[in-house]
C-alpha cells in the first residue's frame, strides 16, 4: 500500500455519512451522495470529526461520538411555543414543518412543529440535534491527490457542504 491511499492534508477525500441518536438508534442526519472535500484544506466536518479521519484508508468506517451540546448548547425551552392551532394556518398542521418567524429585532428564526392536536399546535425553535448525544458514522470510499484547483477551492469544484445546511436538508 503506498502513502498515497491515506488520508491527509490536501487529499481529495470522499466519504459517505450519516448521524445517529444514540438513545433511539435513529438515523438523523445522512447524506443522497458522497461528500467530496479537500483534507486540511477545507475540514467541512468539525475538528473533532477530522481528527479521526486523519490516516484512514478507502473502506475504513469511523464513528464518532459527539455531543451535541457542546455544538448546539443546552436545549432553550423558552423557544417552545404552544398555540391556539385555529391561529395557524392549515399547511402548517404537519409534524416536522418548519414555520420561519422573526424575533423583535426582525431576525428569522426556524420552528419546527413537534405536536399538536385538535386544539394547540407546538413549535420548537431548538435545532433538531440539540442536547443530543449523538454518533457521526463515516464510510471512507476514495482519497486521491487534490488537483491544485480543489486545493485552491478547498473541495469539490462546485461543493459547498455545511453542517447546518446538511442538517436543514435533513429535516
Amino acid at each position: 500500500m503506498s502513502m498515497s491511499d491515506i488520508i491527509e492534508d490536501e487529499k481529495f477525500v470522499e466519504l459517505n455519512y450519516k448521524v445517529v441518536d444514540d438513545k433511539t438508534g435513529d438515523v438523523l442526519v445522512t447524506v443522497d451522495y458522497p461528500l467530496g472535500y479537500v483534507h486540511g484544506v477545507n475540514d467541512v466536518m468539525s475538528d473533532e470529526v477530522s481528527k479521526h479521519l486523519y490516516g484512514k484508508k478507502a473502506g475504513d468506517i469511523i464513528e464518532v461520538p459527539i455531543d451535541m451540546k457542546q455544538i448546539y448548547g443546552e436545549r432553550d425551552e423558552s423557544l417552545v411555543f404552544t398555540d391556539n392551532i385555529e391561529n395557524v394556518p392549515e399547511e402548517y398542521r404537519e409534524i416536522g414543518m418548519t414555520i420561519t418567524m422573526e424575533n423583535e429585532k426582525g431576525e428569522p428564526r426556524s420552528f419546527i412543529v413537534t405536536r399538536f392536536d385538535d386544539k394547540t399546535l407546538t413549535v420548537d425553535g431548538n435545532n433538531p440535534l440539540c442536547g443530543r448525544e449523538v454518533t457521526f458514522v463515516l464510510e471512507v470510499l476514495s482519497i486521491r491527490d487534490a488537483t491544485d484547483e480543489e486545493i485552491e477551492l478547498g473541495g469539490a469544484v462546485d461543493a459547498d457542504p455545511d453542517l447546518n445546511e446538511i442538517l436543514e436538508r435533513a429535516e
